[in-house]
């Protein structure tokens, strides 16, 4: 797979720097792909709840929330060539991620969140990417190169993409590819960490217990990415895309402080928490294939429909089928609203089972719901203001537009979400 992607992405990068070449030799007036510097600040807030949570075997409280704050800065380098750097961060909460260590504060119970260390943690994140276009804006060729980290994880990734447009630009084929090296710094369930779990309390149901725990050897995941892509303008109010993505994963794609509770041993207990049997143990491998396709309708002035559906598939087992609508609305020059509609289908993972209903003699496991067969709605609604002119100013920046979003996400398995989201975008005169 490394030998494949490699290839790709060789292609790819020759392909650009050949049409770079041939395109650039054209002496003709060529506007610039952007005219100044533009800046884009995102931030959310999400929250969720249920009554599943991996952390403890299947069960136990999935309350969290997540508060996120993004720069996005896009950079001009000349008449043909734009930097971005994207760099953002995420603090959260988590009462299931809490349990990795349920005993640090009190009374342990898995709908309960514990206050130690696990119970929060930052992701940040940092991207560059550099794309260069032709003079006659047919080609495009990208690069990009981003790092992020957390307390147990650090993800290294690169990748490049190939856009060529034609048949008078209302024709776009993308190619593209990317690997994203990561490293855990496993954390595992605190009862499976010591010789004498007693020592966090007295052991209830069956007193003699003797978990089956070896911590993994590989600390590496790796994904690998192609994807393909082709856009068409099929009338003055119709276009169309279809999109076709395929990831290769290897390493630990195990989650390490996901606990496993066997139907046949007999259970344990400190306090009112469950101890864990095991962890979860999932294949080192795995093949995801995805296609999807949009098609956008312009109905007039005020109204546009935009559809879209994706199937995948995988070799552990899931298949599924995502469909959504959006309608923006223009009720003025300046606002439009966006109501939309997302409905998700899939089946189970073939290692997938609820608390308690795996056996010991499995040689794969997990009871992370997220995994599991389930079907989920989500609705959602926003608006966007938008200033042409840029009259609001900040510094040197003037605002060019206001996007305002909330999406509220329910599965059949009673997990339930919510999120706000907020963008601004600003652009330097």
């Amino acid at each position: 797979m490394k030998k494949t992607f490699i290839s790709i992405l060789t292609f790819t990068v020759a392909i650009g720097f050949a049409q770079e070449k041939k395109q650039d030799s054209i002496n003709t007036y060529k506007k610039r792909v952007l005219e100044t510097i533009e800046v884009d600040f995102l931030t959310s807030y999400y929250s969720q709840d249920g009554d599943n949570a991996a952390t403890s075997g299947g069960i136990g409280s999935e309350e969290l929330t997540d508060v996120t704050a993004t720069f996005i800065v896009a950079i001009p380098l000349n008449d043909d060539d734009v930097l971005t750097i994207d760099t953002g961060i995420s603090a959260y909460t988590s009462a299931s991620s809490s349990n990795i260590d349920p005993f640090d504060d009190g009374f342990a119970d898995p709908f309960q969140a514990s206050s130690g260390a696990s119970n929060g943690d930052v992701w940040s994140n940092l991207t560059a990417s550099y794309s260069h276009s032709s003079d006659d804006r047919n080609n495009i060729w990208s690069a990009k190169l981003s790092v992020s980290s957390e307390h147990d994880y650090f993800s290294l990734g690169f990748g490049s993409s190939y856009t060529k447009l034609f048949n008078e630009k209302n024709t776009e084929i993308n190619i593209n590819a990317s690997a994203y090296l990561d490293t855990w710094k496993p954390l595992y369930p605190s009862e499976l960490t010591t010789s004498n779990p007693s020592k966090y309390g007295a052991i209830t149901g069956n007193s003699n217990y003797n978990p089956v725990f070896s911590e993994f050897d590989s600390k590496n995941r790796n994904s690998y990415t192609v994807g393909v892509g082709v856009s068409q303008i099929l009338s003055k109010s119709v276009q169309g895309s279809l999109m076709l993505d395929y990831v290769n994963q290897q390493g630990l794609l195990s989650t390490p402080f996901h606990r496993i509770n066997f139907s046949d041993i007999v259970d344990s207990f400190i306090d009112n928490f469950q101890l864990a049997d095991a962890i979860e143990q999932m294949p080192n491998t795995r093949s995801k294939i995805a296609i999807g396709g949009r098609l956008n309708f312009y109905i007039n002035e005020t109204f546009v429909v935009r559809t879209y559906y994706r199937y995948y598939s995988d070799d552990w087992g899931i298949n599924s089928h995502t469909a959504s609508i959006e309608v923006p609305i223009k009720i003025t020059d300046k606002f439009t609203l966006y109501p939309s509609y997302r409905y998700y289908k899939q089946t189970e993972a073939d290692y997938f089972a609820p608390h308690e209903k795996h056996v010991s003699t499995e040689k794969f496991f997990t009871s992370d719901y997220d995994l599991s067969k389930y079907t989920a709605n989500q609705y959602g609604f926003g608006i966007t203001y938008t200033d042409i002119f840029t009259k609001t100013r900040i510094w040197k920046f003037g605002l060019e537009s206001i996007d305002l979003k909330y999406n509220n996400y329910e599965r059949n398995s009673e997990l339930k979400s919510g999120i706000i989201t907020a963008g601004f975008k600003f652009i330097m005169d």
